[in-house]
């Protein structure tokens, strides 16, 4: 069974740090591109970050995270992460890793029904 998992939410103070992990079982993430979406309450998901398969390791941001977020993923663990730096109260969601069906990110906008395996969540919260 296709299964991911999240990790390392919590709550954390603005301007704090939090890594969350997303690691894989029964196939190995290594060959599919990889994201990160949240959905904050009462907000629809969106996405976060994504990074190219194993081949390509670039990877691409929402503007209201770049520069302050980065994915990044250790092949040898099956597993991907987001460092999470500079934390605001807007960055307050559930965080989502998902598989994509496809190797490489869009260059624009993240479709969500190209993600084939979901997590189930972890949450983030920060506070003033």
């Amino acid at each position: 069974q296709f299964q991911v998992v999240e990790s390392g939410g919590g709550l954390v103070q603005a301007g704090g740090s939090l890594r969350l992990s997303c690691t894989g079982s029964g196939f190995s993430l290594d060959d599919y591109a990889l994201g990160w979406f949240r959905q904050a309450p009462g907000k629809e998901r969106e996405g976060v970050s994504c990074i190219n398969w194993r081949g390509s390791n670039e990877a691409t941001y929402s503007n209201s995270v770049k520069g302050r977020f980065t994915i990044s993923r250790d092949n040898a663990k099956n597993t991907l992460y987001l460092q999470m730096n500079s934390l605001k109260p807007e960055d307050t969601a559930m965080y989502y890793c998902a598989s994509k069906s496809t190797q490489y990110c869009s260059p624009s906008h993240e479709s969500q029904s190209e993600y084939r395996v979901w997590g189930q969540g972890t949450q983030v919260t920060v506070s003033l």
